[in-house]
């Protein structure tokens, strides 16, 4: 299907969606304003606790400007946003084999003593009433190498990692996609993909419960490399569910050349898709055929609905275009792409 006006409505609906998932200016600037006081006051109780705090970089979805200031929920739309704040220790004889949580979170205690704390897997994680905002406070060890990571989680689980080049991943991708014909961006649509995975988590009863951010940004990145952007968001997106439902139902193993020449896929998986920075994290490891199956139905009835959609607004038709879209999006699409 060639490529139409970007002042189609479909297109004009869809930019003004992604708009209004994404974070405000306003609201950046804040989350900044906050973010920096969050470092300086836990750097400080860690300080004091005899740590070296080496750096506290800018991390996550907040960093790669791939993130949603609202959540779907049901048919309507919660506001909030998490941000990740890593803390990157240098190691001592003392910490070297420490998880570091329950540390941070005495840290975050001390700190904000009234704001409420749940410690994860590998963070400890603050919600602050009033603001919709949660930070996930990352303690990490430093590296001799300065773009170089070590987390260990509270399992004892150790993973080797680097901050700036996930970043770098996504942000190269946003920068040369800038310089295509439209203004679709990459970073954009990942906004557009994670929207689309909330819903699909809550109106499918399947045996998916979780699509990480983390795989989305790989899923998006490898179509994005392959099928590049169009000049509007419907054609963009259509190209990329309808790779993705191929890729996917193939068990196609996914890794990328921007910082190693080799992939090494782990055989006995039934599917690989692979950190782009470290070439033995497997993301998928831990699914099953059945699983990969129903995401790729996902991507494919994706596919079929916005190339319908495509279809009815090219013949004008802009309420069956709409109604194909908010089974893309859910029904609060409607409310909101004008």
């Amino acid at each position: 299907m060639e490529s139409y006006s970007n002042k189609s409505l479909i297109h004009v609906r869809m930019k003004n969606f992604v708009k209004w998932i994404a974070p405000e200016k306003e609201t950046r600037d804040a989350i900044k304003k906050q973010s920096d006081e969050i470092r300086g006051r836990i750097k400080g109780k860690a300080e004091e606790d005899g740590l070296t705090v080496m750096s506290m970089p800018y991390s996550g979805s907040f960093a790669k400007k791939t993130g949603l200031r609202r959540h779907y929920r049901g048919e309507s739309e919660i506001e909030g946003q998490d941000i990740d704040i890593p803390f990157v220790v240098k190691k001592d004889k003392e910490t070297e084999f420490e998880p570091l949580i329950k540390r941070f979170e005495k840290y975050c205690k001390a700190s904000y003593p009234d704001t409420k704390r749940t410690p994860t897997k590998s963070s400890v994680k603050m919600e602050f009433v009033g603001t919709k905002l949660s930070y996930d406070i990352v303690p990490m060890f430093g590296t001799s190498e300065p773009d170089k990571q070590i987390l260990i989680r509270e399992n004892g689980e150790i993973i080797t990692t680097s901050i700036q080049k996930h970043i770098d991943f996504i942000k190269s991708r946003t920068k040369e996609s800038y310089d295509e014909d439209g203004i679709v961006r990459f970073n954009e649509c990942i906004r557009l993909l994670k929207w689309w995975r909330e819903r699909k988590i809550q109106k499918t009863s399947g045996s998916i419960d979780d699509v990480p951010s983390f795989l989305i940004d790989l899923l998006a990145a490898k179509a994005y490399d392959k099928c590049g952007v169009d000049t509007t968001y419907p054609q963009t997106l259509a190209k990329w569910f309808s790779y993705l439902a191929f890729v996917v139902k193939s068990r196609e193993t996914i890794w990328f050349l921007d910082f190693y020449k080799t992939p090494k896929p782990d055989t006995n998986k039934t599917w690989n898709v692979l950190d782009p920075v470290m070439p033995d994290n497997n993301v998928v490891k831990n699914w099953q055929g059945y699983q990969i199956d129903e995401l790729a139905t996902w991507f494919q009835e994706g596919a079929e609905n916005l190339n319908r959609a495509i279809v009815a607004d090219l013949m004008g038709e802009d309420v069956e275009s709409l109604e194909h879209l908010k089974l893309i999006f859910g029904k609060i699409f409607e409310s909101h792409c004008k």
